[in-house]
């Protein structure tokens, strides 16, 4: 594809970078979500009344709690949403106002931790038609997108325009980050100049947001693909592919020894993480297309079981569309290693490992979050031994910063990749889900390690981040 077809092809799931008026309804939602007890009082197992009355009635508290806070919020708005003489035009808002939560979780995937999957259980439940009879209204609208505001506005040629990588270039520190960020300014004053007259009626503001949530999904990916990028380049730089050059930079694993549940050589195990790393990097560089699959695959209607997973309970619902955007992912990083295939292929969705698409797509953010701290602290060490009491102590314990690295890296790359983590003995091992979830184990074990010290000061604190807003 030309890098025009590419941008064009991406375009149609880069969400639309919210609006002043558009994160006031957001601020509504979210305090609306935080109050609500949806999935508390629908996903249970209470046989004393109907499931369909209690999804009606939750969604109804929900969308009273809704306009009550907008009534609080935007006094106008909320008079205007409250006597609404038709039920479509209060259809229109509710539905404006879920799709400007969904959009911005899919823009920022760290916000929203505890409140978007109450909002996805809520829409799931309002998308099948017994629960749309009963209400007499539809809560969905499609995403919007960057694809769909220029073809509304008819100025689609504006993707192939040769002023389109200037204008939603990201701007890294550097000498020249000023000359640059000019240069891109300079960038979105012509394009607007020139689209804006032949739009559909689009606005100068409309044009530059467009460009610049490219712009945001361009940085999104660099931040999300920079870690395992990395993560890949110290692997090839650190440990030759074919043998270990000392017995203690080998990566063989064998089962049963420091909890590893697969047993492979130096080689084998080098190529698996290679391999893992790859695939990781292609699911975040297709990771907009992948998570409105998964939306797709959660909002379609279809029902869904509600069983204990091992984990709680948890609502069962296959996911075909994400599903097959991954065998296709997944079956282009196995061309790219010509057939030599280490593990699994089986990719879990729709069972006890991955119950739905939402605990999919939720898997797959976690991946930048639990690398980068690892990269980033391999890439400070030599700059916290500058300190010489760190490099005192570093030469006491390891012998040398090089040394120090190396066991950091030995250790992450054999036991981030071993297999282990799982509830039992037959859901662990080498499918693709698992090697999320033996790396997501080696850093719950963290701090049990001797240079946990290393991570906290290079100021590293936690994997989970924050679950505030």
């Amino acid at each position: 594809a030309t890098m025009s077809g590419e941008l064009a092809h991406r375009a149609k799931y880069i969400p639309m970078r919210l609006t002043q008026s558009e994160r006031a309804k957001l601020a509504v939602l979210e305090a609306a979500l935080a109050t609500s007890e949806y999935t508390d009082k629908v996903d249970v197992m209470d046989y004393r009344s109907s499931k369909l009355t209690r999804m009606f009635n939750e969604l109804q508290d929900l969308l009273r709690i809704i306009t009550g806070l907008m009534l609080a919020a935007d006094h106008k708005e909320g008079r205007k949403l409250l006597m609404a003489p038709e039920m479509e035009d209060k259809a229109e808002f509710y539905q404006q106002i879920f799709e400007v939560g969904r959009r911005f979780k899919i823009m920022s995937p760290e916000k929203m931790r505890t409140t978007y999957g109450k909002l996805m259980h809520a829409l799931m439940d309002a998308a099948q038609r017994e629960v749309q009879h009963q209400m007499g209204m539809n809560l969905l609208e499609p995403i919007q997108t960057v694809w769909g505001c220029l073809e509304d506005g008819g100025i689609l040629a504006m993707l192939d325009d040769e002023d389109i990588y200037a204008a939603t270039a990201q701007i890294a520190p550097g000498a020249d980050a000023s000359a640059r960020a000019q240069r891109k300014a300079e960038a979105i004053t012509r394009l607007c100049a020139k689209y804006v007259p032949l739009s559909n009626g689009l606005s100068e503001g409309d044009v530059e947001r467009c460009l610049l949530s490219v712009g945001d999904a361009n940085a999104f990916l660099e931040y999300n693909r920079a870690p395992v990028e990395r993560a890949h380049q110290l692997l090839h730089q650190h440990f030759h592919p074919k043998a270990a050059q000392a017995p203690e930079l080998s990566l063989a694993i064998t089962i049963g020894r420091y909890g590893a549940r697969l047993s492979h050589s130096h080689s084998t195990q080098f190529a698996y993480v290679d391999q893992s790393l790859r695939l990781w990097n292609e699911i975040m560089a297709d990771f907009y297309r992948l998570w409105t699959l998964a939306e797709e695959d959660l909002l379609d209607g279809n029902g869904y079981r509600l069983r204990d997973t091992g984990q709680g309970l948890n609502r069962v619902k296959d996911a075909p569309r994400v599903g097959h955007a991954m065998h296709r992912v997944l079956g282009k990083v196995q061309g790219s290693v010509k057939g030599n295939w280490v593990g699994s292929s089986v990719v879990h969705l729709g069972d006890t490992d991955v119950p739905n698409a939402l605990v999919f797509i939720d898997k797959y953010t976690q991946v930048p979050r639990m690398l980068r701290p690892v990269v980033d602290t391999v890439d400070k060490i030599p700059e916290l031994c500058q300190d010489p009491w760190v490099a005192k102590w570093v030469a006491k314990e390891y012998g040398s910063q090089e040394a120090l690295i190396k066991t950091i890296l030995v250790d992450f790359f054999r036991h981030a990749f071993d297999g282990s983590g799982a509830d039992n003995y037959y859901d662990a091992g080498s499918c693709i889900d698992g090697r999320l979830t033996s790396a997501w184990n080696w850093c719950s074990k963290l701090d049990k390690k001797s240079y946990s010290v290393v991570f906290h000061l290079a100021g590293h604190n936690g994997f989970d981040g924050d679950f505030s807003r």
